[in-house]
């Protein structure tokens, strides 16, 4: 077949991936911007792989698709020659003393919702520390062994090397989509361009079919510290925010330099490199982070470790994730024409497994 696929951002490229397991496909991406997709959600993204901790506000089905993704991963990081931008060594979840309360209240929640949670293990401070020694000056915490989190920004880059050697991948840069119709890409020129299937990733880029659609504002954080080792995903509870840590390692290796320049996330030698979020803000504003998400979020990762007053911020990052009013992802198929949408704040929880679904309807509907 010869597929289009409007939307190069993580959703389209975990198509991909897939479609290119079958020699048979040729595939041609329409992006607005550049085939390094450093200006797609999947770019800014902390990659979480967490079915547990999105619970406390998200229903069953994300629990379910997240563990299904979570098996996914692995096979599709290998495809691209990512071998190391995968890891599942559990999330600490911890708390300050004044906000146990809180902590408690949240496992509970989890282990009402679904049987599953009853692999949460509680963790006094003794075994905090031989855990993750780093975090000794929390009391109690939790450990969710199952979770685990992707390398969002080397999957983007691995992704777009691994399409360039691929002859039968042709990225259409900067070519943005005046609408979509089965079989049939619309393009601001006046053109059109048919396929033999079409499928639509572009996230906010489709409000001219789902006029419900709107932007949630995340912005992260990214810090360099040469003196704190925290190797897991670790979540700080609080009443007004809940702070996620995702370790990055030496995250830049293996990607081209001047990639790492464009991008500005070159590493200072020696060091150790931190994402840090999550605000969610209803907005669609892609404007620099604000001051109060600046303070609030390092104030919260201070008294996560205080070392990290010493630590240098070398990065920061806001987008705008495509959300419906249920916050569910959704997946529209008819015969022609795929879209995809929705995903919210669980891109990289749900691409894989909306993806294997998105196929398997298509499929059905063509030999139905």
């Amino acid at each position: 077949m010869n597929i289009a696929i409007a939307g190069a951002g993580l959703v389209g490229r975990v198509l991909a991936l897939n479609l290119l397991q079958s020699t048979e496909h040729t595939i041609t991406f329409f992006d607005k911007d550049s085939k390094e997709g450093v200006h797609a959600a999947g770019f800014t993204a902390a990659g979480m792989l967490a079915p547990y901790a999105e619970l406390e506000t998200a229903e069953s089905i994300i629990f379910e698709l997240g563990h299904r993704s979570i098996a996914l991963w692995p096979s599709l990081l290998k495809q691209i020659g990512l071998f190391d931008g995968y890891q599942q060594k559990g999330t600490v979840i911890t708390a300050h003393p004044q906000d146990f309360g809180e902590l408690e209240h949240f496992i509970g929640m989890l282990k009402r919702k679904i049987g599953e949670a009853e692999t949460i293990r509680p963790l006094d401070n003794e075994a905090i520390k031989r855990l993750e020694p780093d975090l000794f000056s929390h009391r109690r915490g939790f450990f969710i062994p199952d979770e685990g989190v992707v390398d969002a920004q080397r999957f983007m880059a691995f992704s777009v090397t691994y399409f360039d050697r691929m002859p039968n991948v042709t990225f259409r840069e900067y070519t943005p989509v005046k609408r979509l119709s089965p079989y049939t890409v619309h393009l601001n020129d006046g053109t059109e361009e048919r396929f033999d299937w079409v499928f639509d990733t572009r996230g906010l880029g489709a409000k001219e079919y789902f006029k419900e659609l709107r932007g949630v504002r995340g912005e992260v954080i990214w810090v360099e510290a040469n003196d704190i080792d925290i190797t897991r995903p670790t979540r700080l509870m609080h009443p007004r925010y809940k702070l996620y840590l995702v370790p990055r390692g030496n995250g830049c290796e293996g990607i081209d330099l001047e990639y790492c320049k464009d991008c500005k996330l070159s590493q200072t030698k020696g060091y150790k490199r931190y994402l840090i979020g999550a605000t969610e803000i209803e907005s669609e504003d892609l404007s620099p982070i604000s001051v109060r998400s600046s303070m609030e979020l390092l104030s919260a990762l201070y008294t996560l470790h205080p070392s990290f007053g010493e630590a240098r911020v070398v990065n920061t990052e806001t987008n705008c994730r495509p959300a419906f009013k249920d916050n569910l992802p959704r997946i529209e198929t008819q015969e022609g024409i795929t879209r995809i949408n929705g995903l919210y704040r669980h891109g990289y929880l749900l691409a894989p497994a909306i993806v294997e679904k998105a196929l398997e309807e298509m499929a059905s509907l063509q030999t139905s």
